[in-house]
């Protein structure tokens, strides 16, 4: 399927710079593009590809100069990344198959809540007092547990494990692994230091628009629920622990790791590898960045980086100094070797 630039641009708001009837059926990166393509410039450092690449139509910020000839037809919007994003919404849905009802072999309990417009894969499993909402699809060799809720158009993809009573939103993606309500790690030493279970009786409550990524695990709560709210986006193989609650909208990148009882706020981003102590409160709109490991609470706002976490600017001096101190110590040596000359 092909589509000009001109509806293109009609779709996402731009504005045609050159041919609106260039065509394109495919997207590609910039540097790797052909005729019939369509890519986006959005880094700078990217931008001398610009001028050599054969793509047919690029997406630019609506205030992109360029210092030479382009020989691409130019969409320019406001946020070309954002408006890729929204193509290739449009594209996956457009490639993503309609499935549709009960492939054998597989198990629904009798008083299972399946409609008619749900796909539910060869060997899924579906508990008892199940409810699932319209278009849900439950790919093959998934769990769905006892009493677990799960809302319209979401997507549970192969060998996803969802545990009794837990509650899922509306327009989700679960990939291919996660685990969503398994016990939290607790366990009570004893006099004798034998370790015993503390059984964990509450749910995982996962809202709308939630992506969940493959191998990310998300424990129930010991009482009450562990909490992901609106929007939150969760990379592949991170660990969420019992009663955490991660606010709307806020972001992890993978193998993020937070201890149990911790309340994340809204808008916050986490790089990679980043470690949270358990029982603080990390504030709206926080950024922590790869790697980081955060011991304490912190207020909304916040940009912080290392382990333990500091603020980024005195992180980037800490690095700084700590990459000069061979130098410092060769100097001190000379000094106290001059001095006792002396």
């Amino acid at each position: 399927m092909q589509f000009t630039a001109q509806q293109i641009a009609q779709y996402i708001g731009g504005r045609v710079d050159g041919n609106p009837s260039a065509a394109v059926s495919t997207f590609a990166k910039i540097e790797e593009a052909t005729p019939g393509s369509l890519t986006f410039l959005a880094n700078p450092k990217y931008t001398h590809y610009i001028y050599e690449t054969q793509a047919s139509i690029v997406l630019v910020a609506d205030n992109f100069e360029p210092e030479q000839s382009v020989s691409a037809t130019l969409i320019r919007v406001a946020d070309p990344y954002s408006s890729l994003a929204r193509l290739l919404e449009l594209a996956s849905t457009a490639m993503r198959p309609s499935l549709q009802g009960k492939e054998e072999p597989c198990h629904i309990a009798e008083d299972a809540v399946v409609p008619e417009s749900c796909y539910v894969g060869a060997f899924a499993y579906i508990g008892r007092g199940v409810k699932l909402g319209e278009n849900v699809k439950i790919y093959p060799q998934s769990y769905i547990g006892d009493g677990v809720e799960i809302g319209d158009d979401t997507t549970v993809y192969p060998g996803v494990k969802i545990y009794h009573n837990c509650r899922i939103g509306c327009r989700c993606v679960l990939h291919s692994g996660a685990v969503i309500g398994a016990d939290g790690f607790g366990f009570a030493p004893d006099a004798d230091g034998v370790y015993h279970k503390i059984e964990q009786i509450g749910i995982v409550e996962i809202e709308d628009d939630v992506e969940i990524g493959a191998n990310t695990t998300i424990d129930r709560s010991t009482m009450g629920r562990t909490l992901i709210s609106r929007g939150v986006k969760l990379d592949n193989l991170i660990q969420v622990a019992h009663n955490v609650e991660i606010g709307h909208d806020t972001v992890m990148a993978s193998q993020v790791g937070i201890a149990g009882s911790t309340k994340i706020g809204s808008n916050c981003m986490f790089g990679g590898q980043v470690g949270i102590s358990g029982h603080i409160t990390i504030g709206d709109g926080t950024q922590i960045g790869a790697q980081s490991g955060l011991p304490k609470s912190v207020a909304a706002g916040s940009r912080i980086m290392g382990s333990p976490a500091m603020p980024m600017g005195e992180y980037a001096r800490l690095c700084a100094y700590q990459k000069n101190l061979g130098e410092l110590f060769a100097r001190v040596r000379d000094l106290e070797k001059k001095l006792t000359e002396n």
